[in-house]
């Protein structure tokens, strides 16, 4: 028998219906696991490559076949936006299967979920908020939930897996696992996932199951791709500094997106605000339809959601810019192209990024441009080097040629998810004993790296600063000062929220920004330009008017990406071979010409030391940004004085004493790298971190070792040293 034969019923005359003429690869890998094993399923394919469909097919007949007595399927997804839009193209198939979908998140209906309480069925749609409050709030509703829960989905797993919210799904899925005495099995769907076998074990913890990772054919797609290039060109007109440059890039882009259906990708909110405000003037200029949006995390949910709905439904080809937020799987139906302006931060993102065109039988099509802000004849020897260019064109090469996507490596030392977890554990259950609650939090698996004496030092100091305190009788409460964490809304959520304020025009809300403009200040948001009219402070309130004219806004802004070891030697790779890149420009080529020259004629790629000036010296060792950060430290406690430039730099900048030999201290300074073994005597800086919500409340030596485990990369670091050093 086949997989289609072994479908339910209802199902096969959805697939009849949809005029289907076969189930795709991952859709027949899918239904043999679940039917023929007790095993997680994790499904690892393109956008869409029908792994919604690969999971829920096997799922819902499962469920006909023997029906659960709660709710049967529990789908937990980053976001609200693809909790209302994730099941769409499935709604005919979930009528005919009889089981209600409900949505349970801060925007759903109270009576739908009252109603799910009282008879427990079929498959519920939640964010980690909204499971970490249900946990919280509604312990015996929750075992009657899910006591008969047979299947977890959990979407975009790479986005979980890549922060502290992952950490969090995975206890809370472990704690419901203790509620209900019931290990459900999980399904991971995942477009772009780097090491298989790291998702595996992520989505298996706390199962003691086995995981599946079918390796679906997609075959080879071909993309359209092309890079253009822009030289920035300062004038001076009429007592004004104008960039012809970026005016031609402007231009540029209102060509090639008029009358397509566009995504315009940037890497900051600010740079995503200028272009679609400099777009809409050129529309107004050349007289041509309003048909630019503008979709970021600051813009409010409902210009948003609009913004989603007119790119899925409007006849006229809407251009929308965005940051992240569009990278994520909500259907905005068939594009024409997308844009990507200046380098994506990863190979993952640019996999994102692709992915959301070509959809529905399309050729993905892909515009990437720049403005070349680094001049060929400035005065620094490296300065001419253009790095984001030389990143895009490696992104590029290793997506397309080899991939290749970064491994995601989830923290074994997530302390401020243990201080959540602990305070969370604490108001469900009102009071613990140390021994329990190190039993019940600390023997959750996300924390088996974590040793009993760090969490008896987390407690220890969470009840001198009042955010827990002890019982008469021995036991732990949520605390004076802790009382006000835990009763905050914004407790749910293990990710940083910022203090922002709403900005309205009339009653109608347009976004947020993080500072005040003043009364009669002009500034930019949702690619239109605002002013200031009034401030309620109180409130945090500014209410704008629309006014003519292009302005800016400005965001703060800490640029966290970080560079794989992989990526960075590609790069070299790039720089050293005289390889022509089809995809590129004219002008692009030429820029490639000069860099390579230059960097040949540096001695950048042969030499790991290159002089800049009298005194400063380029460390060139082709590494990875947590390696040359690991390299860095070690370099300062060993005397030399060490910069890292950028926070994507690929070498480091060192200073040497005048009258003495670079190379001999290099090399000693790299025989006392390579003796190191214990990376805790790095000479860090106070207050050194990983950036995590609730780190204010973590005993800073704890904080620190997280920063050395999980950031540094001391063994990394000395393996790519040997290839240098023997």
């Amino acid at each position: 028998m086949n997989e289609f034969d072994r479908l339910a019923p209802y199902i096969q005359d959805f697939i009849y219906a949809s005029k289907w003429t076969e189930l795709r690869d991952i859709q027949v890998s899918a239904c043999k696991v679940i039917f023929d094993s007790d095993d997680n399923l994790l499904l690892s394919s393109g956008t869409a490559s029908g792994k919604t469909e690969a999971a829920f097919l096997p799922v819902l007949t499962e469920l006909y076949n023997n029906p659960s007595k709660s709710v049967g399927v529990l789908y937990i997804s980053p976001l609200k936006a693809l909790i209302n839009d994730q099941f769409k193209r499935l709604d005919y198939l979930l009528l005919e299967s009889d089981l209600p979908v409900t949505k349970w998140h801060g925007d759903a209906s109270v009576s739908e979920k009252n109603r799910l309480v009282k008879n427990p069925k079929g498959i519920l749609q939640i964010t980690p908020e909204s499971l970490e409050s249900l946990l919280i709030r509604k312990r015996g509703a929750v075992i009657k939930l899910f006591g008969d829960l047979r299947f977890v989905i959990i979407d975009e797993v790479h986005h979980f897996m890549r922060d502290s919210r992952g950490v969090q799904v995975l206890c809370l899925l472990e704690r419901m696992q203790k509620l209900t005495a019931h290990v459900p099995r999980r399904i991971g769907l995942s477009a772009t996932l780097g090491d298989i076998d790291i998702a595996k074990d992520w989505l298996n913890s706390g199962t003691n199951r086995s995981c599946a990772a079918p390796i679906s054919d997609e075959g080879k797609r071909k993309i359209k791709l092309f890079m253009e290039r822009f030289q920035k060109s300062v004038t001076k007109e009429d007592s004004s500094i104008v960039d012809n440059g970026a005016a031609e890039h402007f231009e540029y882009l209102y060509r090639m997106t008029l009358d397509q259906k566009t995504i315009i990708f940037t890497g900051s909110r600010e740079e995503t605000e200028f272009v679609l405000a400099n777009l809409r003037q050129l529309a107004v200029k050349y007289k041509t339809p309003d048909v630019y949006r503008v979709h970021h995390g600051n813009i409010s949910a409902v210009l948003r959601e609009q913004a989603e709905d007119e790119m899925k439904e409007s006849e006229e080809k809407i251009v929308t810019g965005a940051t992240v937020t569009l990278e994520l799987g909500i259907d905005i139906g068939s594009l024409d192209q997308v844009v990507q302006i200046g380098s994506p931060a990863t190979v993952s993102s640019f996999a994102q990024r692709l992915g959301r065109c070509g959809r529905r039988g399309q050729v993905p099509q892909l515009l990437f441009t720049f403005v070349d802000d680094v001049h060929a004849t400035a005065s620094d020897t490296l300065g001419p080097i253009n790095w984001g260019f030389i990143r895009a064109i490696a992104i590029i090469e290793l997506y397309t040629k080899q991939k290749w996507i970064e491994p995601l490596s989830p923290s074994r030392y997530p302390y401020a998810l243990l201080y959540h977890q602990t305070m969370s554990h604490l108001l469900s259950v009102a009071e613990a004993t140390p021994q329990k609650l190190a039993q019940d939090v600390l023997g959750l698996k996300s924390f088996a790296h974590i040793p009993p004496d760090d969490y008896r030092l987390l407690l220890n100091h969470l009840i001198e600063i009042e955010h827990i305190q002890e019982t008469e009788s021995g036991g732990l409460i949520i605390g004076r000062k802790g009382e006000g964490v835990v009763n905050d809304f914004h407790f749910l959520a293990v990710f940083e929220v910022s203090e922002y304020y709403l900005v309205k025009d009339e009653n109608s809300a347009i976004g947020t920004v993080d500072k005040l403009y003043p009364p009669q200040t002009r500034f930019s948001l949702a690619g239109r330009t605002w002013e200031t009219i009034e401030i309620n402070e109180k409130a945090k309130v500014i209410f704008v008017k629309s006014v003519p004219g292009i302005s800016t806004v400005d965001w703060d802004i800490d640029f966290k990406a970080e560079l794989h070891t992989v990526l960075v030697q590609k790069m070299r790779s790039i720089l050293d071979s005289a390889e022509a890149y089809p995809y590129l420009s004219e002008s692009c080529r030429e820029r490639l010409g000069e860099i390579r020259f230059l960097s040949k004629n540096s001695g950048i790629l042969n030499n790991v030391i290159t002089k800049l000036s009298e005194n400063k010296f380029a460390i060139f060792p082709w590494m990875g940004t947590r390696q040359l950060y690991t390299l860095h430290f070690l370099f300062l406690k060993h005397g030399l004085r060490s910069k890292i430039l950028w926070r994507t730099s690929v070498y480091l900048e060192v200073e040497f004493k005048t009258g003495t030999d670079p190379i001999t201290l290099l090399n000693a300074a790299f025989r006392q790298v390579l003796s190191t073994t214990d990376p805790e005597a790095l000479p860090l800086p106070d207050g050194i971190q990983i950036d995590n919500k609730y780190n204010e409340y973590i005993p800073p030596s704890l904080l620190k070792k997280q920063f050395i485990y999980d950031f540094l990369d001391l063994e990394g670091m000395k393996d790519i040293i040997r290839q240098y050093f023997v």
